[in-house]
């Protein structure tokens, strides 16, 4: 803390969770300050940002990237520039940050969020592939130290604010028989399967209802997004998958539901917008302007609710069967899918090709118990490699195959 106000590292800071994340600072000057940014390799935005919240720190991934910012920033800026694992570690454990926003894609999250848990501090956990991969090894960090973990996907939000009330953020769970994870179903919820073997990279990505990155947005997709959810939801919540349920909404109105043991069924409701979540997290256990306008149930009119098709959208699937697998299945998955995303994306596969890379991956890799990071690291690094050789072994690499 400094100046009474509480000092945020938001990693990520480039990408739209880190964007919303600070417009709900910058609605509060008075309680948060910016202690440092970090950006994988946007210079621009990063440039925008240091001079806008004159952190103290400013991260980016590679050398090149750190070096080139420096050299665009103003001489009387003081954001001093880091780089890599090195820096992440620091500004994430410095003694004056009181929050972290981890919001880093993908599996390069997880060595930051694990060290700011281990250094006890309050972590807004907006990477899911940090408990999907080492949920295990980070939720006995939490524990070790006392840091404080709150979820800021809208679903995991939901359901914290629906749970019984609790001095702590590990709610109880009296009374709760499961939790409803709400999903929109994607662009692709009508879509037969014959049409989805022809969708682009910019159909999967034209979400309904959120604006997000192209890999979260291509897992909401294929519902692998929903599956991810569903392995962090049990982390979270110490739940059995079994108590975990998705239901399709398409509205995207009702973030997630939690069902009580005597018929009640609570739900979370708001406009669909990130802010949302991110100033519940920031201002817990008091609740913050984040600048999100009210929800007009009247103008809403209608809330629709379906059953996922898991026959059209096998990821969810794979998500259970790496649960049900247990230790590092669930690492596994998150990689053969980050790797099969990215290859859709660069026009190596279908988009019905997805499921099919995890399923073989899944079935290649041996499951082993994830007590260290470098045993989940080695478990992901396996996979990813496996995951690129099946790819490009598939018939009719370079163009596109369907194969599922």
């Amino acid at each position: 803390m400094i100046d009474g106000r509480r000092m945020v590292s938001v990693l990520g800071s480039t990408g739209s969770i880190g964007v919303s994340t600070l417009d709900v600072i910058a609605r509060h000057p008075d309680r948060f300050g910016v202690y440092a940014l970090a950006a994988n390799a946007s210079i621009d935005a990063m440039r925008e940002q240091c001079l806008a919240f004159q952190p103290r720190y400013a991260v980016m991934a590679e050398e090149a990237a750190a070096d080139s910012l420096r050299a665009r920033l103003p001489a009387d800026c003081a954001t001093e520039v880091l780089q890599g694992e090195a820096g992440l570690a620091q500004v994430v454990t410095d003694a004056a940050v009181d929050t972290v926003m981890a919001a880093i894609v993908g599996a390069a999250g997880l060595p930051s969020t694990l060290a700011a848990a281990q250094a006890g501090k309050t972590v807004l956990l907006a990477n899911k592939e940090s408990l999907v991969m080492g949920g295990q090894l980070l939720m006995a960090a939490v524990r070790e130290s006392g840091a404080r973990l709150l979820p800021i996907d809208s679903e995991h939000n939901a359901i914290f604010q629906c749970l019984p009330a609790s001095a702590s953020t590990r709610p109880s769970l009296a009374g709760v028989c499961k939790v409803l994870l709400t999903a929109s179903g994607g662009p692709f919820r009508q879509w037969s399967r014959a049409r989805m073997d022809a969708a682009t990279p910019e159909q999967a990505c034209a979400h309904p209802n959120w604006s997000m990155g192209r890999k979260i947005s291509v897992d909401s997709a294929s519902l692998m997004n929903k599956g991810l959810e569903l392995i962090e939801a049990c982390w979270l919540f110490d739940l059995p998958p079994d108590a975990v349920d998705v239901v399709v909404h398409p509205q995207s109105i009702i973030h997630s539901m939690v069902q009580y043991l005597d018929g009640s069924v609570l739900a979370q409701l708001g406009n669909p917008d990130m802010r949302t979540p991110i100033a519940y997290g920031l201002g817990w256990p008091e609740r913050l302007d984040a600048g999100v306008a009210p929800l007009d149930l009247i103008a809403t009119a209608r809330l629709d609710f379906e059953a996922p098709d898991e026959g059209r959208f096998p990821c969810l699937r794979l998500a259970r069967e790496a649960v049900a697998a247990g230790g590092t299945a669930m690492a596994v998955c998150n990689a053969a899918n980050e790797v099969a995303v990215a290859a859709f994306l660069d026009g190596q596969i279908a988009f019905t090709g997805i499921p099919g890379v995890i399923e073989s991956i899944l079935a290649q890799v041996p499951v082993l118990e994830p007590t260290t990071l470098s045993v989940v690291e080695s478990a992901d690094a396996q996979a990813r490699q496996l995951a690129a050789e099946y790819i490009a072994g598939l018939p009719g690499q370079g163009g596109k195959t369907g194969l599922a």
